[in-house]
């Protein structure tokens, strides 16, 4: 669905998508090459080979590494929360950026698991966006320099970028972006989220229904979308992954809330995901609905709901994993182990 846009905030994002690299396929054949040679049967490591040569073609480079994964969290505040949407305050956003930054939070231990950089990006918690259920979330103007500052996430060039977010409200706006991106009921994109009590979640729907009602005339427009239902921390994340894209690091997102930022990029050009995966499938029922939208198959599936960019840093295990294997393994010759005939 790529929109033709000039002379607008959004000309230059857009702008982004005609200079997008492809899939390195001489790493990939340099993958593929090493790895029928290795001591196993052909295929048997399964989704781990694919892996393999997905991080190589798009790091573009040969072999494949994960030495400095990074995982960036975005955090962002929302006006839909005075609508009584959320089981937490407004407050709890900018008291959680707080235990990032001490080392408190699922996420640092995590990222120290498996010995990845994590960085936090605050974006204007003392402004939460307007109510969407009354007005755009954003205008143009502060969308599309939300997105440009979201490009900042690779500048420290890792090998691998893992985004997630933190933000109170957030899995309400998920909601909405979906239901104004693919149609059908407000009660099919909305979930618990924090865990709302049952009046909270007919609150929820009723704002996600009253919003998609206000902005459905701009729905066919992803950034404009966005820049209605979004919020900063989603058009951010939007940024991260073309920047990316543009400077060949492969990405792993996080949950509902990632993934319906992933979702804006993929209305535009599906293409422009192919140097995503989708870390893990959470347990906010309308995640799996949005990642067969997006035809993506989830790494994980531990019933997660965390958001913070929990099972996207999780999943740099397997990544690291996949690169390890192919990188350590034995061939048949090193190892004077007999291939078959």
């Amino acid at each position: 669905m790529k929109t033709n846009r000039s002379d607008t905030p959004f000309s230059d994002i857009l702008a982004l998508f005609d200079s997008f690299p492809l899939i390195d396929q001489e790493s990939v054949e340099k993958v593929q090459a090493r790895d029928g040679m290795l001591t196993k049967p052909p295929g048997s490591l399964g989704r781990l080979e694919e892996i393999a040569e997905w991080l190589a073609g798009w790091q573009a480079s040969y072999p494949p590494k994960v030495d400095r994964p990074i995982t960036v969290v975005f955090a962002g505040n929302h006006g839909v929360v005075g609508q009584g949407v959320t089981a937490y305050p407004a407050e709890v956003t900018a008291q959680m950026v707080t235990n990032f930054q001490t080392g408190g939070a699922a996420v640092n231990q995590i990222c120290e698991t498996f010995g990845a950089g994590l960085k936090v990006f605050e974006l204007a918690l003392e402004i939460p966006t307007k109510d969407i259920t009354q007005e755009p979330a954003m205008d143009e103007e502060s969308c599309a320099a939300t997105i440009a500052f979201g490009m900042e996430a690779i500048a420290d060039k890792p090998d691998l970028l893992c985004i997630g977010e933190m933000g109170i409200g957030n899995t309400t706006i998920a909601a909405a972006m979906c239901c104004g991106l693919y149609g059908g009921k407000a009660a099919d994109w909305v979930g618990p989220g924090t865990g709302v009590d049952d009046a909270g979640l007919a609150r929820k729907i009723e704002a996600v229904e009253r919003a998609v009602a206000l902005h459905k005339d701009h729905c066919k427009d992803p950034l404009e979308l966005l820049r209605r239902l979004g919020g900063r921390e989603i058009a951010a994340m939007v940024g991260a992954i073309l920047a990316a894209r543009i400077g060949n690091i492969p990405v792993l997102f996080d949950g509902y809330i990632a993934t319906a930022a992933a979702a804006i990029i993929h209305a535009i050009s599906p293409a422009g995901l192919d140097h995503c995966l989708a870390a893990h499938c959470s347990a906010e029922p309308a995640h799996a609905a949005l990642l067969e939208k997006l035809d993506m198959e989830p790494l994980l599936n531990l019933r997660m709901r965390l958001g913070e960019g929990s099972g996207a840093s999780l999943a740099i295990g397997i990544v690291q994993a996949s690169a390890n294997l192919h990188n350590g393994m034995a061939t048949f010759d090193q190892a004077g182990v007999s291939d078959k005939d």
